[in-house]
């Protein structure tokens, strides 16, 4: 015993005679009491946030009965009439008065022997088979009707005067008054004596208020990019009819500096030509009283003239 005494005595006084031993002892105490130091104010710090951001969150004053409204409805994104599993595509696109004239042809229906600008888009299967039409918006059904030109018709209405129209259905499965959502299936797409060349189909408009827009256009878009499109669309109306009524106004005042001139100018010339050629009522200027007589002394020398030769000849 005695002996393994003295090894394990003789290897610690080896180990502490080592250069590296007390450097790394001394950090080896550092570093356990920088670590209890961190993991205290840790703990400190976290009690002291969770106490702020409590008295934060108390602050607050939430209304427990108030609703909370989905963003999705706040602004709804608008969708296909058509599910994309339907392999439906547009057959008949909307008339553009700014498209190019291929565009423009492709936007027009033949009814009658006439052809008609199409205020929305026709949508139609590969197949020719029928398939279901959806909701674009959620809304408001505000009319369901059977239309003889346009075969079954059902619109939409929704927030800020927007409406949706679905023409040319079969199989109505909604009615006036009711609220559908976004995606719900109104009907099934038919035909209609209006495009009656297009067979098995759905006509789809978007109303912006009274105006038909380009559905394609605003597909995948927000609600809102519909009131500023009106909003441009107004403010170029209002551009339109101003610069029409200053338009209007300058041709009428243009007619009425002519007349002025014209008034202006006339009696100048009416005075210089009174002027110049005397009025018939007027007498000729008289001539003098010098000029007068003397054609008169002429004329009573004459007769003496004449009496005397007739003496002198008498007396001869």
């Amino acid at each position: 015993m005695k002996e393994k005494n003295n090894v394990s005595k003789s290897k610690w006084k080896r180990l502490f005679r080592k250069k590296w031993f007390f450097p790394a002892l001394y950090l080896g105490i550092s570093a356990l009491l920088l670590t209890a130091v961190l993991w205290y104010q840790s703990g400190t710090n976290d009690a002291d946030q969770a106490e702020e951001d409590k008295g934060i969150f108390d602050s607050l004053s939430f209304d427990d009965n108030e609703e909370a409204t989905p963003v999705a409805e706040q602004d709804e994104v608008v969708k296909s009439p058509v599910a994309e599993d339907a392999e439906a595509t547009v057959v008949t696109k909307f008339y553009d008065h700014n498209a190019d004239s291929e565009s423009q042809e492709n936007a027009l229906v033949l009814y009658d022997n006439k052809y008609y600008q199409s205020t929305g888009v026709d949508y139609a299967a590969a197949d020719g088979g029928s398939f279901e039409v959806l909701a674009a918006l959620s809304g408001t059904v505000t009319e369901v009707k059977e239309d003889a030109l346009h075969g079954n018709v059902v619109q939409l209405e929704h927030k800020n005067g927007v409406t949706t129209y679905y023409a040319s259905l079969e199989d109505v499965k909604v009615e006036a008054g009711q609220e559908v959502k976004q995606g719900d299936v109104l009907a099934a797409a038919g035909q209609s004596l209006f495009a009656k060349d297009k067979a098995t189909h759905v006509h789809f408009e978007v109303r912006n208020g009274d105006t038909a827009v380009n559905p394609e256009t605003f597909l995948n878009q927000p609600v809102s990019k519909l009131q500023e499109a009106k909003a441009e669309s107004v403010q170029e109306d209002a551009a339109d009819t101003a610069g029409q009524t200053e338009q209007q106004q300058a041709d009428t005042e243009a007619p009425a500096d002519e007349n002025t001139d014209a008034e202006a100018e006339a009696p100048a010339d009416e005075n210089a030509d009174a002027e110049a050629a005397p009025s018939e009522d007027e007498e000729e200027p008289k001539p003098d009283a010098g000029e007068e007589e003397a054609p008169k002394q002429d004329d009573e020398k004459q007769p003496e003239e004449d009496a005397t030769s007739s003496r002198s000849s008498a007396q001869t």
